[in-house]
């Protein structure tokens, strides 16, 4: 299995990990850290070290109540790195749902869209289906940032989400785009309860019923440290390191093609672990 994207063809057959890379000032998890494009770059250069297949450049925050960012300041913030990462050598994912921003950033060389609305937002469809190859990662949300941890979703959220990202990737398909170029994202922490979150990993090789890769993204999201807290008080959001690594762990045993993390390095070496209780993986790519 394989991914088309711009410049690249990823290969699936292998678990990928994808680094994020947030210029922003305001991300959850850290914000403000590599906000420059100096910063971001060495950032960048450090996640490749790390291990990381796929870097992911976010230039809005999309925490939970977070404000919706202007177009020319995600521009100013986002352009500048992506002239310099596309020299880096890998595949590149632009985090954003402006058509604006993604027609820049594939103008750059980028490698991929990744959306969480899904493309929904007027004219983002077109400018991905006006691409050859690029790649695109559709997320499910519930509602919006600024709203949607106020009314999360009601009911099995398992079916809902699935059919949600069944109808949207075949409705880009719809305007030509190849199969081979789309990854479905759950969307964790999107709009749901602790609780569905928990449920959309443990029955998350459900949703491969809808014949795609799937992306999960469970860094550092605070349903991770609802369920370590410790005498109530939950870990910040740089002290999850541990149970964001056994959450991508348990993603890709159900199933998942990439999980996209904060903790680069750490992820890797536990992947290496799962990699090693299946070593006919490794002779068939000999």
């Amino acid at each position: 299995m394989f991914w088309q994207t711009t410049r690249y063809s990823v290969d699936l057959t292998q678990p990928r990990v994808m680094g994020i890379v947030n210029v922003t000032p305001d991300s959850f998890s850290d914000g403000g850290q590599h906000a420059g494009a100096a910063s971001a770059l060495k950032h960048c250069e450090q996640l490749l070290k790390d291990g990381a297949h796929i870097l992911d450049i976010g230039g809005e925050s999309t925490r939970p109540g977070a404000p919706p960012l202007p177009l020319d300041e995600e521009l100013a913030r986002v352009l500048p790195l992506l002239r310099e990462a596309v020299k880096l050598g890998v595949p590149l994912s632009v985090d954003t749902y402006k058509p604006q921003v993604m027609q820049a950033a594939l103008d750059l060389g980028a490698d991929i869209i990744n959306d969480i609305w899904a493309l929904r937002q007027s004219g983002a469809a077109q400018v991905v289906a006006g691409h050859p190859t690029c790649g695109v990662c559709l997320m499910h949300m519930h509602r919006e940032p600024q709203t949607m941890q106020a009314a999360p979703m009601a009911g099995d959220v398992v079916p809902q989400v699935l059919s949600f990202l069944e109808r949207t990737a075949q409705a880009l398909q719809g305007l030509g785009v190849d199969k081979a170029r789309i990854v479905l994202d759950p969307g964790i922490g999107f709009g749901k309860t602790v609780a569905q979150n928990f449920a959309l990993l443990a029955r998350q090789r459900e949703l491969l019923a809808a014949g795609y890769p799937i992306l999960a993204g469970w860094s550092r999201k605070s349903s991770l440290a609802a369920v370590t807290a410790v005498d109530g008080l939950a870990p910040p959001a740089s002290e999850r390191m541990v149970p964001s690594v056994a959450a991508a762990l348990l993603a890709v045993e159900r199933g998942a093609a990439i999980v996209r993390v904060h903790d680069v390095r750490e992820t890797v070496a536990a992947l290496k672990i799962l990699r090693a209780m299946n070593p006919v993986a490794d002779n068939a790519d000999e």
